[in-house]
C-alpha cells in the first residue's frame, strides 16, 4: 500500500496571514526583548496568550459559535510557524489550541464543547495530556490508569509520567481502562479532568537544562464529573489515535532548531568555510521537504482525513532531522557552550545539546512510529 502526500503550496490569503503574523512578531517580539524558546519548549506568558486569542489565532479551526475562527488547519500551521521560529512563549495555550480543544470539538458533548471552547479560543485554559505511563513506554495500549464507574461519576487512579505543562495546566485529557478486554485497545476511554481536583499530585521532572516542563501525575481515587466523560465510553483508543494526528507532523517536529541556525549565520555568515556552506545547504533543503510533508497533513486534516500514518512520517523525519541539525552546528563552532553564556547563541546551543535527545522520544518514540509506519505500508 503507498502513503499518498499531496504536493501544495500556500494560497494568496495563506501568503497574507503569513505576512501579517510576520509583522505582529516584528512589534511584539522583538530581538532582545525576551529570552526566546526552542521549538514548542519554551516558556510561558499568559499576556502573550490572551494576545493571540484577541487577534483569533487561537483556535482558529475551530467553529465560530464556540469562540473559534472557522479557519483551517493549514491556516494554524503558518500561524505557529512564525510564532515558535522566534521562540515566542506558547507554553500557557500550546496543547489545547494543537489538540485538546479539536479533540473536544470532534467527540466532546455540546455541553463540553460550550464550557471548554470559547475559553480555549481566547487563551485562558491551560490543558496537558495523559497518555504516557511508567513502564509502558510509547506502548499506549498498555495503560493501566482505572476509572471505575461511581454514584454520578468516577473515580480515577494510576499514574501518568512525562506529561508537559502538568504544574501549570487546568485541565486534563487523560487516557484510561474503563473495561475488560482480552484486546488491550479495547476498554478504554477518555475524560477531562480538572487538575485541581482532590487527589492529584503533580511531581515535576528536573531536565538536564535544569527546566522541569515534565511531570509524573498520580491520581489517588480522583473524583471525575460523570459529564466529563469525553466521548464514547470504551471508544478511547480510537479517540486517541485520532487526536496524535494533531501532535505528530506541525511546525514544532522540524522547526526547534531554526533560531540557532539563524543566530549562527548571524555570528559566523561572514566567514563560512566550505564544511559550513555544504551543512547549510543541506539542511535547508531537507527542511524545505520536511515542512512540506507538514503541510501536506495539515491539508489532509483540512479535507476531514485522519492521516496517523502520514503525520508519525512527519514526526520520524522531523525529530531526527532536528537533531542532525543541533550536532551539526556543535560541530561546526569551536567553543564550549554554556547555559550561563551572555551570548544568545551559545545559551541556546547548550540548551540544544542537553533537551535534544528528548526530540526523538516525546510524542511517540521513532522506533514505535516506524511501526506504526510499516503496519500502514502492509
Amino acid at each position: 500500500m503507498a502513503i499518498q502526500f499531496v504536493a501544495t503550496e500556500l494560497t494568496d490569503d495563506e501568503r497574507a496571514l503569513q505576512q501579517e503574523v510576520r509583522a505582529f512578531c516584528e512589534s511584539h517580539l522583538e530581538d532582545g526583548s525576551f529570552e526566546p524558546g526552542l521549538g514548542m519548549m519554551v516558556a510561558r506568558s499568559k499576556e502573550l496568550s490572551l494576545e493571540l486569542g484577541r487577534r483569533g489565532w487561537l483556535g482558529m479551526a475551530l467553529p465560530t459559535e464556540y469562540g473559534g475562527g472557522d479557519r483551517s488547519v493549514v491556516e494554524r500551521l503558518v500561524v505557529v510557524e512564525e510564532l515558535l521560529r522566534r521562540g515566542a512563549h506558547l507554553e500557557q495555550h500550546w496543547t489545547a489550541d494543537r489538540q485538546s480543544g479539536p479533540v473536544i470539538n470532534r467527540f466532546g458533548t455540546e455541553e463540553q464543547k460550550r464550557r471548554f471552547l470559547p475559553p480555549i479560543c481566547r487563551g485562558e485554559l491551560c490543558f496537558c495530556i495523559g497518555m504516557s505511563e511508567p513502564d509502558s513506554g510509547s506502548d499506549l495500549a498498555s495503560v493501566k490508569t482505572r476509572a471505575t464507574k461511581v454514584d454520578g461519576g468516577w473515580t480515577l487512579s494510576g499514574t501518568k509520567i512525562w506529561t508537559s505543562n502538568a504544574h501549570i495546566a487546568d485541565y486534563m485529557i487523560v487516557l484510561c481502562r474503563t473495561g475488560e478486554s482480552d484486546d488491550a485497545h479495547k476498554g478504554l476511554s477518555q475524560f477531562i479532568l480538572d487538575m485541581h481536583s482532590e487527589g492529584v499530585t503533580v511531581n515535576p521532572i528536573t531536565f538536564l537544562d535544569g527546566t522541569a516542563e515534565f511531570a509524573e501525575v498520580v491520581f489517588d481515587d480522583v473524583f471525575i464529573p460523570e459529564d466529563l466523560l469525553l466521548g464514547e465510553e470504551g471508544d478511547g483508543w480510537h479517540q486517541c489515535t485520532s487526536e496524535l494526528s494533531f501532535e505528530r507532523a506541525g511546525p514544532e517536529r522540524w522547526i526547534s532548531p531554526f533560531l540557532l541556525v539563524e543566530l549562527f549565520l548571524r555570528e559566523y555568515g561572514s566567514s563560512l568555510n566550505p564544511e559550513a556552506r555544504s551543512f547549510l545547504g543541506s539542511s535547508v533543503s531537507r527542511w524545505w521537504g520536511i515542512r512540506q510533508v507538514s503541510l501536506s497533513v495539515a491539508r489532509m486534516i483540512d479535507e476531514g482525513l485522519a492521516p496517523s500514518v502520514q503525520s508519525a512520517i512527519g514526526k520520524d523525519l522531523g525529530t531526527e532531522f532536528e537533531q542532525t541539525v543541533v550536532a551539526g552546528l556543535q560541530q561546526l563552532v569551536d567553543l564550549e557552550p554554556s547555559l550561563s553564556s551572555d551570548r544568545l547563541f551559545h545559551r541556546l546551543l547548550a540548551r540544544a545539546i542537553l533537551i535534544s535527545p528528548s526530540w526523538t522520544i516525546r510524542g511517540g518514540t521513532n522506533e514505535i512510529l516506524r511501526g506504526i509506519i510499516r503496519k500502514g505500508l502492509a
